[in-house]
């Protein structure tokens, strides 16, 4: 049995680290060169008002040290942001020369008053046309030359250390959801996954059966219920085992059943559209809602549990279309009375528990 000073030097060794002060018009420069990425399509995730942009420009102004940028240096040398990528897209735009990941470049940021700098209201980097509104020289240079702390993963480390860093970074005290920290996992790890991903997130009879709100869609609802899909199909007994919470199960399967295990994509979305072609033309919204038996109808929203018993014990199937068009309503109104079903429902079930013995059970419904 392994103690834990053992354990700390084995893991210590796993990561190598480097630290030094860098001022903006350095990581400027990096920028300009194409030598560190911010991964532009995680703007979409990352959601700060102009007001809080202009609070992070204001704390630069005022001296303000700012948290360490965290990157993690690539074979190729390039770093890849880890943790600060809004710290850093904040001070490019505001310059004038963040682009998009068409490499567009997008309109540079204009400041809001903040509490100790009221004066900031309407403040460009840089304005032809209106010279008042821009910053001075030296106000420039001062701006400029202000350090942050740039902490390194180096390449030699383990390959999986940044991604470990990443969620370690942004997940706990943050704004995003678990699915969106996944989104940006995915790009850092297979940006053609993460394009899959979103493809079938997409697609048009997938969102008829899934009636998720503006709230849950902002937060990549979709993608995280294709990701489940695709995992309750694919994660073994074993695997499951070394979680204890489901929402660390599917962040971990990013690794294991997409990179390591290379997942046959061609088929699965085979798979995929085959379920929700089928469920758009019989059920449409009604596919993974409740039945009510007292009132002779479906209600209610989304049930996450319907969907671990319908969606994945059709991908399992072996009928024709034709053979579950005649069961798949009465297994959907039956679920709602259905004693086994409503016993591992029941408040109180740990969600890990729920999926392994709902998705099993769904497999039965429709041989």
């Amino acid at each position: 049995m392994s103690t834990l000073a053992q354990d700390l030097e084995e893991n210590r060794r796993k990561i190598h680290t480097d630290s030094y002060p860098m001022s903006i018009g350095e990581l400027i420069n990096l920028y300009r060169d194409g030598e560190i990425d911010i991964h532009p399509e995680f703007q979409r995730i990352y959601r700060w008002s102009d007001s809080q942009k202009s609070k992070l420009i204001e704390s630069i102004l005022l001296g303000i040290p700012l948290p360490s940028i965290f990157v993690a240096q690539r074979a190729d040398g390039i770093w890849d942001v880890v943790d600060g990528l809004q710290r850093l897209s904040t001070i490019f735009s505001f310059i004038g020369i963040l682009k998009d990941e068409n490499q567009n470049l997008l309109k540079p940021l204009e400041l809001t008053a903040t509490e100790y700098l009221p004066a900031l209201e309407g403040i460009v980097w840089s304005n032809d046309e209106d010279t008042d509104k821009e910053l001075s020289a030296d106000i420039k240079r001062a701006f400029k030359r202000e350090k942050i702390d740039i902490k390194i993963i180096k390449k030699e480390s383990d390959e999986n250390a940044k991604y470990d860093l990443f969620q370690r970074l942004n997940t706990g005290g943050s704004s995003l959801s678990p699915q969106e920290v996944r989104n940006c996992l995915l790009i850092m790890i297979d940006h053609d996954i993460y394009d899959w991903l979103k493809k079938l997130s997409e697609d048009e009879n997938f969102r008829n059966c899934v009636p998720l709100s503006a709230k849950q869609a902002e937060e990549q609802g979709y993608m995280e219920l294709v990701l489940r899909f695709v995992v309750y199909r694919h994660i073994e007994k074993e695997e499951v085992k070394k979680y204890s919470d489901l929402t660390d199960l599917l962040t971990g399967a990013l690794q294991t059943i997409f990179i390591e295990r290379k997942l046959d994509l061609v088929e699965e979305e085979k798979s995929f559209y085959r379920v929700f072609n089928f469920l758009s033309t019989t059920l449409e919204d009604d596919s993974f809602r409740k039945y009510n038996h007292s009132k002779g109808k479906y209600m209610g929203g989304f049930s996450l549990s319907i969907f671990e018993v319908i969606a994945i014990g059709l991908s399992f199937s072996t009928k024709t279309d034709i053979e579950l068009k005649s069961m798949i309503e009465v297994v959907s109104k039956e679920l709602s009375v259905d004693e086994y079903f409503l016993d591992n429902t029941s408040h109180g079930t740990r969600s890990i528990n729920r999926f392994q013995i709902l998705t099993e059970y769904g497999k039965t419904k429709f041989i």
